[in-house]
Formats: structure tokens, C-alpha cells, sequence
């Protein structure tokens, strides 16, 4: 399918939400709708230009599409109506021969297997106009699809103008469309505004189309819980809440097994692993990638982290990071961002880990904080053991080589190197560089003295 262009009518206020970030930028299991919207578009056709109609708050819609390559912009500056909106789109368009596939910016549950079916049956049947729609328990507020006793598709009804039977029709217009773009722009034109909001309704174009002997049509493809629009923040919450069944599912299909579906949280754009288990009350985050024979959870949180295989994460916390094979991490451990866990490493109980490296092999067992640091292969860090890598105005490096035990409560003050095999013994403030294969003491000494009845 060649020639295929796309609009986006992202241009609403949404002042249901009562937000001042513009409705389309609202998140839904971790992606803004409008990315929704336009990865839909994309996997579903080869777009050679794809338009988005922006207004209310479009400094920020602009800068967030800007990494869409084959995205423009136009500017909505009166709220006239879709049909208004859609014209808007011309002077990107115009004299272009082809197919465009019109969505709204609030629709992040329709899929792309959808759209592509709209536009394969919308060319297939030489169509200039071809209306996506979907049946519905509930049909109030919608326009409703109206079919003739043969049942060809012959116009759009809203609501308002329904007729008592028409408004039996379960059979809704969902706000999605495929236009042949050679008469599409003049049929536009041709919308007026007499009705009670004094708006240009895209729904119009039909009746035009089919009044100027052009062909449309209707196709009932979409699910009821797919056309579901985000008006407002009840609405954002139950798109959030199909997402998130249809991404556990989608996991669990690819032999993921989640053993809460019900409190489990993952992003539209998390990856993982077969065989990975994810246990209750998880949130994995982001563009999180975790492999294969995992464990997760239960109560943890993931964020944007690359997580190899055979990895146990209990009762933690981790953003930003690289957690390699075989890391065992938790339980109440804290991972903060630009942190690399090599393999074989473990990071134990009421321990944080800050922008370090830690070599395989290595063990931050238990209530430790190891911040801007690179710690070599087998190392031991002891129980309470702290890098004091910011003096207030900088952050200063600790460098830990290979092998080397550190003993309980050691206080390691950056700069500083300790060497190859060194032993600190428990209780050191270390705050000079250690040369390999030392054992190195930095305490006071003990003084015991009589203690003075009182």
C-alpha cells in the first residue's frame, strides 16, 4: 500500500481533564496517548508523511513529536470543529494524490492490526470515504452508524438528530476514517456549521461525499474497549486499566508468568524474557528490557533498566541501570541511576548503589551505600560501609580494585584508591590512597578506663 498519509487531531483543549498539560500528553501504562496514537498509525501503514493538527498547549505537543521523523505540525488557531481541524492539514497535503487515514489524539486502545484491515477493505473497495466502526452496549452520545435494509452504509447520525429507532442502532461511529485525498479537501469546504454548537463536524463530509455520487462505506472492525476516547481523568484511569490486562496477557502468551495480573504494573514498551517470573505488586517501567529465567518482585520497582538473565530482584528499587547475569539484588535494596551491576553480583538488605560500577563477583550485603564509585572483582564490602563522595559542592571517586574485604562501618573518603587484595579492618575512616596486598587500620585506639561512682 503506497501513498498513504496520516492526520492526527490532537488540537482539544481537554478541559475535562483540568490539567495544564495539553490532554494528549497524558500518560496511559507509560506512553503519552498521542505516542499511542501515532505508533499505531505507523506499524499499521508505510506513511510517507504524517500530520498533526496541534492548538492548546502545542509547544510542548510539537516538542514531544519532534522525534517522530516523519511528523509535521499545523496550528488549530480557533476551535471550529474536526471538520475544521482536518482542513487545517491541507496546505501540508494538498495536490497529493493517495489515501489518508484520519484518528484523534485521545484514542490510545485502538490497534494497529485495525487500522490496517480500514485501510486494506477502504482501498479494496475503491472507496473516496470509509468510516471505522464498532458495536457498542451503550451507544448515548454517539453517532450511530445507519445501514439500509440491505445493509450498505448510507450516513452518520449524532445523537441530537437521531430518531427514537435510530438510537436503538448499537453500531457507533468510532472518529477514525480513511479518505481518498483527491476529493477530499473540496468535500471540506462544503461543511457549514448549522447546528447548536456552531461547529464543522467531519461527519458531515459523508453526506456530502455520497450527495456528490461518491462512494463511502462503514466497516464494524473495532472492539467496544478500542474506540474508547480519554476525555477525562475516570477515563484515563480505565484506558490504563485495559492496557495494562492486554500487556500482562500479551506477556504471559510469550511464557512470562505473572502471578498477580491484578497487581502487577508494566509499561507499554517493557520487554521480557520466557520463563521470567514476575511476582505481586511490580511496577516495571520505561523502555525496561529484562531477560530470560528472572525473578521479580514481589514489591518492586523497575525503571528504564536493561536486566540480564537469571536475575532475583526482591523488594527493591531500580532506575536507570544495567543489572547484568546472575545479580541477585534485595530484599529493600535502592539501585540509583547510571549504576552497572556486573555478574554474580549481590547487593543485600537496606543497601544503595549510586552511578558505581560493581565488579562480578562482588557483595554489598547489608546496609551500605556505595555512591560515584568502581568496585572491583570478589570484593567484600562490609556491613555499614559508606563512600563519602561529596564534600558539598563536588562528587569525588572511589576506586575499590580486586579483591580486596572491607570490614563493617569503614568510611571511605573520595578521592581515594584502595589497591589490589587490601584488608581495611572494621571501624576505618579511610581517607588516604592504600597500596595492594596492605592491611590498612584507621580508628582511634581503645583506652578503657575506671569508671567514677557517682
Amino acid at each position: 500500500m503506497n501513498n498513504i498519509y496520516g492526520v492526527v487531531l490532537a488540537a482539544g483543549q481537554g478541559t475535562r481533564m483540568k490539567s495544564s498539560l495539553p490532554k494528549v500528553l497524558h500518560k496511559v501504562c507509560g506512553k503519552e496517548l498521542i505516542s499511542h496514537v501515532l505508533d499505531c498509525m505507523n506499524a499499521a501503514a508505510k506513511l510517507q508523511k504524517l500530520v498533526i493538527v496541534v492548538g492548546n498547549g502545542s509547544d510542548l505537543v510539537i516538542k514531544h513529536i519532534e522525534k517522530y521523523g516523519n511528523t509535521e505540525y499545523v496550528f488549530q488557531e480557533k476551535r471550529l470543529g474536526s471538520a475544521h481541524a482536518l482542513l487545517q492539514a491541507e496546505e501540508k497535503l494538498k495536490n497529493l494524490n493517495g489515501h489518508l487515514i484520519v484518528m484523534c489524539g485521545d484514542t490510545p486502545l485502538v490497534k494497529a492490526r485495525t487500522i490496517k484491515e480500514l485501510l486494506r477493505w477502504h482501498i479494496r473497495m475503491e472507496n473516496s470515504a470509509t468510516v471505522l466502526s464498532g458495536k457498542v452496549k451503550n451507544p448515548f452520545g454517539y453517532g450511530r452508524i445507519v445501514r439500509n435494509t440491505d445493509g450498505v452504509f448510507t450516513e452518520i447520525v449524532e445523537e441530537k438528530s437521531a430518531s427514537d429507532e435510530q438510537k436503538k442502532i448499537d453500531e457507533i461511529n468510532s472518529g477514525i476514517y480513511c479518505f481518498d485525498l483527491k476529493v477530499l479537501w473540496a468535500a471540506l469546504k462544503k461543511v457549514d456549521n448549522k447546528n447548536n454548537k456552531k461547529e464543522y463536524y467531519l461527519t458531515d463530509v459523508i453526506s456530502i461525499l455520497n450527495n456528490d455520487g461518491h462512494k463511502t462505506g462503514a466497516i464494524c472492525l473495532a472492539e467496544e474497549e478500542e474506540i474508547l476516547g480519554v476525555n477525562d481523568r475516570v477515563q484515563l484511569a480505565e484506558a490504563e486499566a485495559i492496557m495494562r490486562k492486554e500487556i500482562n496477557i500479551e506477556h504471559m502468551k510469550n511464557g512470562v508468568t505473572v502471578s498477580a495480573p491484578e497487581s502487577t504494573y508494566i509499561d507499554k514498551d517493557v520487554v521480557i524474557g520466557h520463563d521470567t517470573i514476575i511476582k505481586p505488586n511490580t511496577h516495571i517501567s520505561g523502555r525496561t528490557k529484562i531477560g530470560k529465567n528472572c525473578v521479580i518482585g514481589p514489591d518492586t520497582t523497575i525503571m528504564s533498566c536493561k536486566v540480564e538473565d537469571e536475575v532475583s530482584i526482591v523488594c527493591s528499587y531500580i532506575e536507570n541501570s544495567q543489572i547484568k547475569k546472575n545479580v541477585k539484588i534485595g530484599p529493600y535494596a535502592h539501585i540509583r541511576p547510571e549504576s552497572v551491576l556486573k555478574e554474580n553480583v549481590k547487593v543485600g538488605n537496606f543497601s544503595e548503589v549510586k552511578k558505581s560500577v560493581v565488579g562480578e563477583g562482588s557483595k554489598v550485603n547489608h546496609l551500605s551505600y556505595i555512591g560515584d564509585a568502581r568496585v572491583g572483582k570478589n570484593v567484600n564490602i562490609g556491613a555499614g560501609t559508606i563512600t563519602c563522595n561529596y564534600d558539598g559542592k563536588n562528587k569525588f571517586k572511589t576506586i575499590i580494585n580486586d579483591e580486596v574485604f572491607v570490614g563493617s562501618n569503614v568510611n571511605l573518603v573520595a578521592p581515594v584508591t584502595i589497591g589490589k587484595k587490601v584488608l581495611i579492618a572494621a571501624g576505618s575512616t579511610i581517607t588516604d590512597d592504600v597500596l595492594p596486598n596492605k592491611l590498612t587500620i584507621a580508628r582511634a585506639r581503645q583506652i578503657t578506663k575506671v569508671r567514677k561512682n557517682k
